[in-house]
């Protein structure tokens, strides 16, 4: 539903209630003090190979080309990447030359010889501020990744590895990776026998989706638990969206519980159908008889959504996810297949099954992503009934790709 943002981003885990979600995905940023930890090895050498070329070609040309200029490409190139003691010494060699092949030429007391000792003493000085001013934009970008980074664990809190009768795990990836946050948002509420979720897609992208998030996720946890019917959980949900936000935003959302009596139930708020993996393996979509209007709309709706029920028995696996999954595409325009991939959700632990179906999205998009993708996994006690149906060897070792 955002727009298209720049990237993959970290991982992050932590287990329980406190770090990062677990299985969730998450960049830190990072200041930039070491020289050229980083550096590209091409940008690396591209300011020693030009001072290496003009010298070269100015000593087997002669001095009636003139390139004696040209040496100030060497801090030119340096202030590109790294720290400004490289870019002073690339500044200082390139003057080291230049005076060199000024002696070499005779131009010690000639206008060319000191224009060209200026033009590479100008550029070392340009590009020492240029270094500087970089550096001063890294570090006010490092600490606004820092507190958005602060702002999205304080929203997306960790889920519970154990909800009632399920394990749990989710995954998030941001397609904005600058911003760090995200349009997606989801939660697990346990209480009183039972579990209720929600998984929603928020209009909109970065800072202004925020607020929108937060006070989805503040009334969907407060009525999970107040609220005895899963309709009057949407109910409040809607409202909050309706009073705080004043209709400027909407949101797709699915929202459900799952109870003991062996079943689950859903509100769909024009939300992607949830996937049903079951313990032998078949894959369903649950859908209702008909899709409401995503919350924040409720003026333009005549009636809000009808719960609509799906058998959720023991061994059985229930995906929640965002249009981030569904909606990626290959370089020849096809939408990620999901149903054909449920097998990669076999592995016995929810979260590692949650990482083998991201990194598949990933090889599938060959590149960054271009909406924010949010999955969330409900096992129905795997640790008594056995591993599900199918399980496999993820083949998950290797680097998390990026």
């Amino acid at each position: 539903m955002g727009e298209a943002g720049a990237g993959m981003v970290r991982e992050g885990r932590s287990g329980g209630r406190s770090g990062a979600p677990s299985g969730a995905r998450t960049d830190i940023g990072r200041t930039t003090a070491g020289d050229d930890l980083s550096t590209p090895v091409v940008l690396g050498v591209l300011p020693f190979a030009a001072l290496a070329v003009v010298a070269l070609v100015e000593l087997l040309a002669g001095p009636r080309i003139g390139l004696l200029p040209l040496f100030s490409l060497g801090p030119a190139f340096a202030g590109l990447v790294g720290g400004w003691r490289r870019t002073a010494f690339i500044g200082a060699l390139a003057l080291v030359c230049c005076l060199t092949l000024v002696l070499y030429d005779g131009l010690v007391q000639s206008r060319r010889g000191y224009a060209a000792f200026g033009s590479v003493a100008g550029a070392t000085a340009a590009s020492l501020v240029a270094v500087g001013m970089r550096r001063r934009r890294e570090a006010e970008l490092a600490s606004v990744r820092s507190i958005a980074e602060v702002a999205q664990r304080a929203l997306l809190r960790p889920v519970p590895r154990t909800a009632g009768p399920l394990r749990a795990a989710v995954s998030y990836t941001s397609a904005v990776a600058e911003a760090r946050i995200g349009g997606d948002l989801y939660e697990v509420a346990v209480g009183e026998g039972r579990v209720r979720v929600i998984v929603g897609d928020v209009q909109g992208k970065g800072l202004e989706a925020v607020e929108t998030v937060a006070v989805v996720l503040g009334a969907f946890r407060e009525a999970a638990h107040d609220e005895p019917e899963l309709t009057r959980v949407g109910a409040r949900v809607e409202r909050a969206m309706s009073r705080e936000l004043d209709g400027e935003k909407f949101v797709t959302a699915l929202i459900a519980e799952i109870g003991g009596d062996g079943g689950a139930v859903f509100l769909n708020y024009g939300h992607p159908p949830p996937m049903l993996v079951r313990a032998d393996g078949a894959v369903e979509f649950p859908e209702p008889d008909q899709y409401a209007l995503p919350l924040g709309l409720e003026a333009h709706a005549t009636e809000g959504p009808r719960p609509f029920r799906a058998e959720f028995a023991p061994g059985d696996q229930l995906l929640l996810y965002t249009d981030g999954v569904t909606e990626a595409r290959d370089a020849a325009g096809t939408f990620y297949p999901l149903g054909e991939r449920a097998p990669l959700l076999a592995h016995p632990d929810p979260a590692t099954a949650l990482e083998a179906l991201r990194r598949d999205l990933v090889r599938h998009v060959a590149g960054p992503l271009h909406d924010d993708a949010a999955t969330l996994l409900l096992r129905y006690a795997p640790e008594r009934q056995g591993t599900p149906a199918g399980v496999q060897d993820a083949g998950l070792s290797g680097p998390v790709p990026s």
